[in-house]
Parts: structure tokens; C-alpha cells; sequence
């Protein structure tokens, strides 16, 4: 069972930065697609970014490109999500989720297997 672990949630001022971890407990040699989604109160869930592990980012939402960058390392089997310059619209709970390529090779949008608790990301104005 692939379990998903995020941190690094908090709360900044507009303009600051924070960095989200997602730590996959189960390391495997395939190719995996990770995928921050976010969901504000009373919105409804959407994709951020996404990527292919053995590859570099796939889709990132118009919100904020040229903002935030996914990574991730494959060495600690951890994904990144890097949010600049911050906005309160970015105020969200922030989810990670995971699902094994092979069978499917499109990352984004996709039916995701495995899926975090969560950090809280609170941007004040």
C-alpha cells in the first residue's frame, strides 16, 4: 500500500514563499506520475502541478505558472512543491497524489490512485 505524507504547510504573508514535501513510502522502480491538487472552503478541488518521476513537470495550473515548480527526488522518494510570491487565493489545503504510469501514460488529468491527508496553506493579505 503507497502511502503519501505532506508537510511544510503554514501560514505566510502575500509575497512569501513556502516549500510542500510529499514523502511516498513505498519506493518502487516504475514510473510513478505525482500531482499536487488543492481545495479551498467552499471551492472545488483542482489540479497544481504534476510530473512524471523519472521526467520533469507535465501541467501546471494557469493560477500559478511562473510561481510554483514541482520536483522531485528520486533519491529520497520525495516530491516538492515550491510556491513563490504567494497570493491569498493560494490559501488552500494542499493534497499530493500518486498513481503508478504503466497501463496509462498520461499524467494530467488522471484518475489517481493514492492520495495524502494533507497541509494547510494559509496567505495572508
Amino acid at each position: 500500500q503507497v502511502q503519501l505524507v505532506e508537510s511544510g504547510g503554514g501560514s505566510v504573508q502575500a509575497g512569501g514563499s513556502l516549500r510542500l514535501s510529499c514523502a511516498r513510502s513505498k519506493y518502487a522502480a516504475s514510473t510513478y506520475c505525482m500531482s499536487w491538487f488543492r481545495q479551498a472552503p467552499g471551492k472545488e478541488r483542482e489540479g497544481v502541478a504534476a510530473l512524471y518521476t523519472d521526467g520533469g513537470a507535465v501541467y501546471y495550473a494557469d493560477s500559478v505558472k511562473g510561481r510554483f515548480t514541482i520536483s522531485h527526488d528520486r533519491a529520497k522518494n520525495v516530491t516538492y512543491l515550491q510556491m513563490n510570491n504567494l497570493k491569498p487565493e493560494d490559501t488552500a489545503m494542499y493534497v499530493c497524489a500518486a498513481d503508478v504510469v504503466a497501463g496509462n501514460p498520461v499524467c494530467f488529468p488522471r484518475d489517481f490512485k493514492h492520495w495524502g491527508q494533507g497541509t494547510q496553506v494559509t496567505v495572508s493579505a
